[in-house]
């Protein structure tokens, strides 16, 4: 153990003589993680609208007005014909157009169904998803307004049963994606620092010619990876209080469950991540190769397929298989629960122990690669 504390001391003296190496652990992820918490997001503020008005009546401009007068709506302007209408969602000056048509205030006088058009533009799904929702109980409650009048008019109609639906939502009673997307951040930074970094380290010490003379000191091949990684750990593990913090003080978003077990589901994690970054380093010779394998061959896919913005459930059958063995994919459930559920090991023992023969395996096959190049 002597050689391996004199290793990490040997690291942590190279750190001081390069003060951008702290800049990047720590604070380049809470500027990051705050970046990132307000710029990942799926909320949808306000939809932009255009109207084209062919009834031209009073029941059509007032439920235009309706529209007008709603926080999440923004009238763009008025057209006069569908041509206009659609070089105005061509040019991308509105998200959607409303369509009153012909003969709507007469079918709504004579108790028919009237229809209201909607043209949205579909480049953003997920904003039109959203849209479409606000603006039918926008209509809905107006249809609803209209048959109490027409029931008022008529000298008050019986009333009719129906079943009528009370959400609940837990976890997110606001339903900001931010609460989603910012304990996500958390594990993306986490695999950024300790796989990036592990293995653009390694390479450099390759490249200045110092690995070679620790190889020839009488000094074993693990205790040189030992005290390579030991570094990383404990900056990787300071790293993730500092985001926490961060978290909480910029988002106002608190760890919620056992803040042990998330250290202890950190730590199985960065067992994985500085795998990697190991075995990325025996296959790299310079510094640029580290970066892009690491970053092609490592984040990309932790990214994509982790369920950090799209759902893993809504992936293609080859891409959830693909994900089983992404280590990002188990972290990022265990600290999206642990955070906003209050979940803890009872709840997500199955994706620490996944996490932890994971790294185990990673950092065992990394460390024999490893071993094999220096010997």
């Amino acid at each position: 153990m002597r050689n391996v504390v004199r290793i990490v001391i040997k690291e942590f003296h190279q750190f001081r003589r390069d003060p951008k190496m702290f800049g990047i652990i720590l604070v380049a992820p809470v500027l990051q993680l705050i970046v990132l918490g307000y710029a990942a997001t799926l909320d949808v503020e306000s939809a932009r609208a255009i109207v084209l008005d062919l009834d031209r009546s009073a029941r059509s401009r007032e439920l235009i007005e309706r529209f007008r007068a709603a926080d999440f709506f923004e009238t763009a302007g008025y057209v006069e014909s569908y041509d206009e209408l659609e070089r105005r969602l061509d040019l991308g000056d509105a998200m959607f157009a409303i369509v009153a048509p012909k003969g709507f205030e007469r079918a709504i006088e004579r108790g028919e169904t009237a229809t209201l058009q909607a043209i949205f533009d579909g480049s953003d799904g997920n904003a039109v998803m959203i849209a479409s929702g606000y603006l039918s109980r926008l209509v809905a409650a107006y249809s609803e307004d209209v048959l109490v009048e027409r029931s008022l008019r008529g000298g008050g109609a019986a009333a009719i049963g129906a079943v009528v639906p009370e959400p609940r939502v837990w976890y997110n009673p606001e339903l900001e994606s931010r609460y989603f997307m910012v304990p996500g951040v958390v594990g993306l930074l986490l695999s950024l620092i300790t796989l990036v970094l592990t293995s653009l380290a390694v390479v450099k010490e390759k490249e200045v010619g110092t690995l070679e003379q620790l190889i020839v000191t009488p000094i074993k091949p693990f205790e040189l990876m030992v005290g390579k990684i030991t570094p990383f750990i404990i900056l990787g593990f300071a790293a993730v209080v500092v985001v926490l913090g961060a978290m909480w003080i910029v988002f106002g978003i608190e760890v919620r469950g056992s803040l042990w077990f998330l250290f202890l589901a950190s730590f199985f994690y960065i067992f994985s991540t500085l795998g990697i970054g190991l075995l990325v380093s025996t296959f790299s010779k310079t510094q640029q190769q580290a970066m892009m394998i690491a970053i092609f061959l490592g984040m990309l896919p932790m990214v994509f397929l982790s369920g950090f913005a799209f759902p893993i459930e809504n992936m293609p059958e080859a891409a959830q298989a693909a994900s089983v063995v992404i280590p990002l994919k188990y972290f990022m459930t265990i600290i999206r629960s642990v955070i906003l559920k209050e979940a803890g090991f009872a709840e997500l023992w199955r994706e620490a122990a996944a996490l932890l023969g994971m790294g185990v395996a990673i950092l065992a096959l990394a460390s024999l690669r490893f071993r094999k190049r220096i010997d």
